[in-house]
C-alpha cells in the first residue's frame, strides 16, 4: 500500500508516538489529520508539514468519533490517544486513577472504531489501534493501565469479527511498543515510577533496553506494518527496537 494521497487520521496524534507517525505518514505523501487538545501542540504539528492537518478534540467526548468524521473520513484511522497513568501501588489508588486509561485509552478506541464500522469508513480501509506492551506482561505499578491496553486489543479483533460479518472490507491492526521511551510523556512516567518501585535509577531502568528506540523509529516500524504487504498476515504485531514482531497470525 502506498500512503501517497490516503487520508490518515490519528487520535493523539500531536506529541509523542502519535506526533512521530503523523510526520512520518506526512513524509511518505499522505493527507495527515492530527488530533489533539492543546492549542500549543495543534501549531507545532501544523508547521510540521503543509500535509499535517491540526485538529483540535477531545477523543474522550461522546460524540468526538462523528464530529471527526463529519469532517473527514479517513482512509486510515490510527487510535493513538492515551493518558498518562497513575503510578502508584494498587491499594494507594483511588478508583477514579486507577480507571483512568479506560476513560481514554479504550473508550477513544471504543466510539472511533465503532465509528469506522457504523459510518462506514470506505471498503479498504484500516483501523490500527496502537496498545502496549503492558497488554502481555501487566504492569503492576500502574493501576488499570494494562488492562485498558489489553481491552483496546480484544476491541480491534471484536471489530474485525463485526466488519467481517458486514462484509465492510475493513482490516483492523494492533500495535503494541514492547519497550517504553525517554522522550515520550508516559514513558518518563512509567520508567520513573518503576525505577522507584525497583529501587534503581530511571537511566538504569531505561539503559537495560539493549536497543533503544526512539518515537521516529517506533513510526518508521508502524508505517511499515501499514504499508508493507509482506505484514498482511498478521493482525497484531509487536515493536521494539529489534525491529517487529508477529504476535498472532490474521484469522
Amino acid at each position: 500500500m502506498t500512503l501517497a494521497s490516503k487520508k490518515v487520521m490519528i487520535t493523539g496524534g500531536t506529541r509523542g508516538l502519535g506526533g512521530a507517525m503523523a510526520v512520518a505518514a506526512a513524509q511518505m505523501g499522505a493527507e495527515v489529520w492530527a488530533l489533539g487538545r492543546d492549542p500549543d501542540d495543534l501549531a507545532a504539528m501544523a508547521r510540521q508539514s503543509a500535509h499535517i492537518h491540526p485538529m483540535q478534540q477531545d477523543v474522550t467526548a461522546d460524540d468526538a468519533a462523528v464530529r471527526a468524521f463529519d469532517t473527514v473520513l479517513p482512509d486510515i484511522l490510527i487510535l493513538n490517544a492515551g493518558a498518562v497513568p497513575h503510578m502508584a501501588p494498587v491499594h494507594m489508588q483511588t478508583w477514579d486513577a486507577f480507571s483512568g486509561n479506560w476513560q481514554t485509552d479504550t473508550k477513544s478506541s471504543f466510539t472511533f472504531g465503532t465509528a469506522a464500522l457504523t459510518r462506514p469508513m470506505a471498503p479498504g480501509g484500516l483501523v490500527v489501534t496502537i496498545s502496549s506492551g503492558a497488554a502481555l506482561a501487566g504492569s503492576f505499578a500502574s493501576g488499570g493501565y494494562a488492562g485498558a491496553k489489553r481491552m483496546q486489543w480484544f476491541l480491534s479483533n471484536y471489530l474485525q469479527r463485526e466488519a467481517d460479518e458486514l462484509d465492510l472490507g475493513l482490516r483492523f491492526l494492533t500495535i503494541l511498543p514492547l519497550q517504553q521511551f525517554r522522550e515520550t510523556e508516559i514513558g518518563q512516567a512509567a520508567s520513573s515510577g518503576y525505577a522507584d518501585r525497583l529501587g534503581i535509577s530511571q537511566d538504569a531502568f531505561l539503559d537495560r533496553y539493549t536497543n533503544p528506540l526512539t518515537p521516529a523509529g517506533f513510526a518508521a516500524h508502524a508505517m511499515a506494518v501499514i504499508t508493507d504487504p509482506q505484514y498482511s498476515d498478521c493482525q497484531s504485531f509487536g515493536i521494539n527496537g529489534a525491529g517487529i514482531e508477529r504476535l498472532d497470525k490474521a484469522t
